[in-house]
């Protein structure tokens, strides 16, 4: 990934907020030669390894994991919108400003471990439930299922765990105007689409 200076990331609590908010993640691998794309959910556990591991499952008819397991890299999509010329106050000074796009990524490269025993991925699917239920007012188990449909759905997945062996941050924020342009870009995307308005968000001083 390209990355200037001033638009680099490196810390880890932003770098794991991205991901825990953002948690579908698109993993790219290379399998005999050929890059190969899949868009999954991640759970981050940061309490297993340097940088944390990452957490999920795909379906057993995936390809995938038959494959001898090769790095590869899970990019993290956080808020990205449109930057209109317009929003810069240098624009009436000079008129020397192009349209750009903002955007924050995080990159996590790591090696997956496959998962087939039943009693563990019914604990890691148990865990991945428990993560997003939790917040509702009605969570729903695993258990709540009936245990013969619950072991057949087991039986067509595969779990994975990822160690991250290297984060890499990139938040383009604008960080390359001066102040003044800056809070243009967040005054001028704090009134505009939604997307535009998550990113602004992330400009708040």
């Amino acid at each position: 990934m390209y990355l200037p200076s001033h638009f680099e990331e490196n810390d880890p609590a932003a770098l794991r907020a991205l991901m825990a908010d953002h948690p579908l993640a698109t993993w790219v691998c290379v399998v005999e030669g050929q890059p190969v794309v899949n868009h999954l959910p991640f759970h981050l556990d940061e309490t297993r390894g340097p940088h944390g591991t990452l957490i999920g499952h795909l379906a057993r008819a995936n390809p995938l994991w038959k494959a001898s397991p090769s790095p590869g890299v899970l990019v993290f999509q956080g808020p990205q919108s449109y930057v209109t010329p317009s929003w810069y106050p240098s624009k009436q000074e000079h008129g020397k400003v192009v349209p750009t796009w903002n955007y924050a990524v995080v990159h996590a490269h790591g090696t997956p471990r496959y998962i087939h025993d039943k009693p563990e991925l019914h604990a890691l699917v148990s865990r991945l439930t428990n993560h997003h239920e939790t917040p509702r007012a009605k969570p729903w188990a695993v258990d709540d299922a009936p245990h013969d449909y619950t072991q057949a759905m087991l039986g067509a997945i595969v779990g994975v765990e990822i160690p991250i062996e290297r984060l890499v941050g990139k938040f383009k924020l604008s960080q390359n105007r001066s102040d003044v342009d800056r809070e243009g870009v967040r005054t001028g995307a704090s009134a505009d689409d939604e997307a535009a308005r998550a990113m602004a968000q992330w400009m708040r001083p």
